[in-house]
């Protein structure tokens, strides 16, 4: 980034008590915004106005923000989150202290947002209009305001708005990925990515695989993928999974796991965390005696399916 300040012109969505329900910025831009944004708006100016069926008002709105400040309020916080599906900024580049209490919990239908109680109020007449929800959070689904170039994902409910998603992801059906997390290049996405994750370059992360992230269990590390790094089925991680490594299936290895290191000639038992990063390793569990294991992999990462991220 060559400035820390950012803005866009976009749509917010408003009750008629003037609550800001959610903004969808159709391009975001660092730097300041120009002396005179009107031409940018004028593409939005058609999609502004009333919604009788929800009783909701979309306006044009400008909104310009300091990235390394705390969020100030509910269009500023979007234009963050649109700022990481953007591929404008990575995650954890960027302050998103008061976000999560600066996003409305929303009833989010196949028509937008609006408030839950509202929704209530107008549950008969909603449905009669076709109108029905499709969950109620604080957060909305990336693809009803990104469509992420050559991305794939298979279930548009399991991303969140503010995902990072590199050209040539795959999510599939059993994927997820939370704001501010996601992947810097090419990847095969069937297990869990959650907040704070990144995952590098040709990597897998396998069918029920879990990253830890920060948002719950007092955790403060900031978890790594690798690039051609594989995480096997149902297998989990809370350190950082170093480039060409591999966590075999149904193993989670957690900071305080302890592991049998070989390393060369010698072998000794660490913490797992000691391990964090580093490269060539693949933790597997003794089908023995059931001790934890890290040795020392030859060899590049694994390979992709060519055909699946083309």
């Amino acid at each position: 980034m060559s400035t820390r300040t950012a803005w866009g012109v976009g749509l917010a969505t408003m009750t008629s008590e003037g609550t800001v329900l959610d903004a969808w910025f159709p391009k975001t831009h660092l730097g300041r915004a120009p002396e005179d944004p009107e031409a940018l708006a004028a593409d939005l100016e058609p999609q502004a106005g009333t919604d009788s069926v929800l009783g909701v008002t979309r306006s044009v709105v400008l909104t310009q923000i300091d990235v390394d400040e705390p969020v100030a309020d509910t269009a500023d916080a979007y234009l963050r989150l649109h700022l990481l599906s953007h591929l404008v900024v990575a995650p954890n580049t960027i302050s998103l202290d008061n976000l999560i209490p600066s996003l409305p919990t929303n009833l989010w239908t196949n028509r937008g947002p609006i408030e839950p109680a509202e929704f209530d109020r107008r549950r008969g007449h909603l449905r009669a209009a076709g109108v029905f929800a499709l969950g109620l959070d604080k957060f909305p689904r990336l693809l009803d305001y990104v469509s992420p170039a050559k991305v794939r994902i298979a279930d548009g409910a399991r991303v969140r708005l503010g995902a990072h998603l590199s050209p040539g992801t795959t999510v599939m059906h059993a994927g997820f990925v939370n704001f501010n997390a996601g992947t810097l290049g090419t990847s095969m996405v069937e297990g869990r990515i959650s907040q704070g994750v990144v995952v590098g370059d040709g990597s897998d992360i396998g069918g029920g695989a879990s990253i830890m992230g920060t948002l719950s269990g007092g955790g403060k590390q900031r978890v790594v993928i690798g690039e051609g790094a594989l995480l096997g089925a149902n297998s989990g991680v809370g350190i950082s999974i170093g480039d060409n490594s591999v966590v075999e299936a149904g193993l989670y290895v957690t900071a305080g796991t302890k592991v049998s290191f070989q390393d060369g000639e010698n072998t000794r038992v660490v913490k797992a965390v000691e391990l964090s990063g580093e490269p060539n390793v693949l933790f597997r569990r003794n089908s023995q005696s059931g001790a934890v294991e890290a040795v020392r992999r030859r060899g590049k990462g694994i390979e992709l399916n060519a055909q699946l991220h083309a």
